[in-house]
């Protein structure tokens, strides 16, 4: 395992010369101290599998010994055999069938894995030999009998990342060897596809499944670190996989790294902005909207409507629900936690447990993962929850992440459609589901500076959640705690606006992860607004998931708020609560109830938070 790529940066380091920006919360009730630190994607593209198909084929390791089982690898009680038809190319598009059949005594269920080797240039764009790309799944197939599975790929998917060359997706002429496998490794049938000429996807040129080209915008975020590659047969292994050398963030990056308590609230001010209206009675509700398109310009007429209290309520209180706006006649909705169950914070219900995620996904079946997400939407319904904290959809980057057990597998494809499925099944019953930690997530680390190429941030870790887009229809979305470089990431807009909105199409709401009184240091309501979030899991009236001039806020402030409350009414009215079942306002009495317990349970635990503090330093002090 100390071979592996990732084993001398699978934990966060601190840095040696931020410690006078630590700042002190509690984990687990516990007082902790959260230093400023950072991890490094070293491995590059070369991910799990990824890594070890790769790495046998270029001869660096010796793969019967050293990996024991595949990705992909499953037992049966039975024997199965997998052929594939002929490709059928059409527009970019290239279909083909894949006949299974049960060759053993026992009746069983067989997964179609479909694999593409791309070609490789040495010392090009970076590319694994392996790459999951669809799967399926047939029916109970009694001895002797088949079943054909369809599938039908695009091209353009087969395209790579050009971080160093072209700044976009890149699909390389030549050969593409198509498979169907038994796991990562063992190839049962291949076909291959020829692609005649380079295509760039370019401004101008955007991949058919992009709104707008997809190109460089995290540059900044190699940050000097030696990635892996596999020009000559990966011979920079030992000098990208080492441990860090220097400890110290750089003068550059400290000038740009914030928190809260240095944060300037003007950065995001605009003094060209008008106010816009407020408190109109222009007749209209919520209700009105339900299959009004995103760009409908009623839009407009509905935001001119909303009061400014309303709007601060709805952005700054949208823990575990979203509040509910009289002068839009918006109902409040309920947001329940848990990926393998639905689990009410505040009254301590729950429902059955599920298996989690990582289960899910080693069923290979779409079939399971869609009823799974039917079942958490159908529970959050009787649970009077419309939304659903959930699917996690970070990968398995090693095996010591935290929170693994409900993140899918180590690879992006798998993880984005098994979460699209149970977005899907969860929408069947109106739930939307809030795909989740968006992004480069590997565990409860705060105040960590992820640094990585951005060909790897798209092949691997932002894929799931494009797939969860653009497949899954997804229409909300928690941000994680990760900082991008020297940024919290909901405050990089080209993460939340110029990616998630602006290439992929996303329409709906985004929502920090739990923001406790202080925002852990470094979360603001100012700076999420002003960068694409919409609203702060938050229970607290006081604190930075309100604007800090909110008593008397400018027209920046009142702008960027309109907007998140379009994102978070445009997400709700397409749930359950708006298709008849339920359409009062009487979940204000949930609201009231929050605030009364928050204003006696916070001031309580204010209080002994500090005690323990105070305690902890002076124990440490002795």
């Amino acid at each position: 395992m100390t071979r592996t790529p990732w084993w001398n940066n699978s934990g966060k380091v601190s840095y040696t010369n931020m410690e006078h920006m630590a700042q002190e919360g509690m984990n687990s009730g516990r007082p902790t101290t959260y230093y400023p630190s950072f991890l490094n994607y070293a491995e590059g593209i070369y991910l799990g599998y990824k890594f070890y198909e790769t790495a046998a084929a270029e001869g660096l390791i010796d793969y019967d010994k050293t990996v024991q089982f595949p990705f992909g690898h499953g037992l049966s009680y039975t024997t199965f055999t997998q052929e594939m038809s002929d490709l059928s190319v059409s527009n970019g598009e290239i279909s083909f069938d894949v006949t299974v059949t049960n060759t053993g005594s026992a009746a069983g269920k067989d997964v179609v894995e479909v694999f593409y080797n791309p070609p490789y240039t040495n010392g090009g764009i970076e590319k694994a030999s392996a790459n999951l790309i669809d799967y399926g799944k047939t029916g109970l197939l009694e001895p002797g009998k088949s079943e054909k599975l369809s599938f039908t790929i695009k091209a353009e998917d087969m395209a790579s990342f050009d971080e160093l060359g072209e700044g976009c997706y890149v699909l390389e002429q030549g050969d593409y060897i198509i498979s169907v496998n038994a796991n990562s490794h063992k190839v049962l049938d291949s076909r291959t596809y020829r692609q005649d000429s380079t295509v760039v996807y370019g401004e101008g040129n955007a991949r058919n499944s992009d709104k707008a080209a997809a190109v460089s915008r995290f540059d900044d975020l190699r940050n000097g670190v030696t990635y892996l590659s596999r020009k000559d047969g990966f011979a920079n292994y030992d000098v990208a996989t080492a441990a860090p050398a220097d400890l110290e963030m750089s003068a550059e990056n400290m000038a740009n790294y914030h928190l809260n308590e240095n944060f300037d609230y003007a950065t995001y001010l605009n003094a060209s902005d008008t106010m816009p209206a407020t408190g109109a009675k222009n007749g209209l509700t919520l209700a009105d909207f339900r299959d009004a398109a995103y760009d409908d310009l009623r839009w407009e007429q509905l935001l001119d409507q909303l009061t400014v209290s309303d709007m601060l309520t709805m952005i700054s209180l949208a823990g575990y629900q979203t509040p509910g706006a009289e002068s839009v006649g918006k109902v409040t909705t309920y947001d329940f936690d848990g990926p393998a169950a639905i689990n009410n914070n505040f009254t301590g219900a729950g429902s059955i447990g599920m298996p989690i995620a990582t289960v899910i996904a080693c069923t290979w079946s779409p079939e399971l993962a869609t009823r799974y997400g039917e079942i958490m939407g159908k529970t959050s319904v009787e649970m009077n929850a419309a939304g659903w904290y959930a699917p996690g959809v970070n990968l398995h980057r090693t095996p010591f992440g935290g929170r693994n057990y409900e993140y899918y597998s180590e690879d992006g494809v798998l993880s984005g459609l098994t979460a699209s499925y149970a977005i899907r099944g969860a929408a069947k019953h109106g739930v939307y589901a809030y795909i989740k930690h968006f992004a480069l997530y590997d565990f409860n680390g705060k105040m960590v500076c992820v640094w990585t190429g951005e060909q790897a941030m798209r092949e691997n870790y932002l894929k799931p959640f494009e797939l969860g887009v653009k497949f899954g229809n997804v229409e909300a979305v928690m941000v994680s705690w990760s900082f991008l470089g020297t940024r919290w990431a909901g405050e990089d807009s080209r993460l939340m606006n110029d990616v998630l909105r602006d290439e992929w199409g996303f329409r709906g709401m985004a929502l920090t992860d739990f923001f406790r009184n202080n925002g852990h240091g470094f979360m603001n309501a100012y700076a999420a607004l002003a960068n694409g979030v919409d609203a702060m899991l938050a229970t607290y009236g006081e604190g930075p998931n309100r604007p800090a001039d909110y008593a008397s806020p400018s027209a920046s402030t009142v702008k960027y708020m309109r907007n998140a409350c379009k994102n978070i009414m445009y997400t709700v009215v397409h749930s359950w609560m708006y298709d008849g079942r339920s359409q009062s306002t009487d979940g204000d009495g949930w609201k009231t109830m929050v605030y009364v317990l928050d204003a006696v349970a916070i001031a309580a635990l204010a209080a002994v938070e500090v005690l323990v503090i105070k305690r902890s330093r002076k124990i440490k002090d002795k």
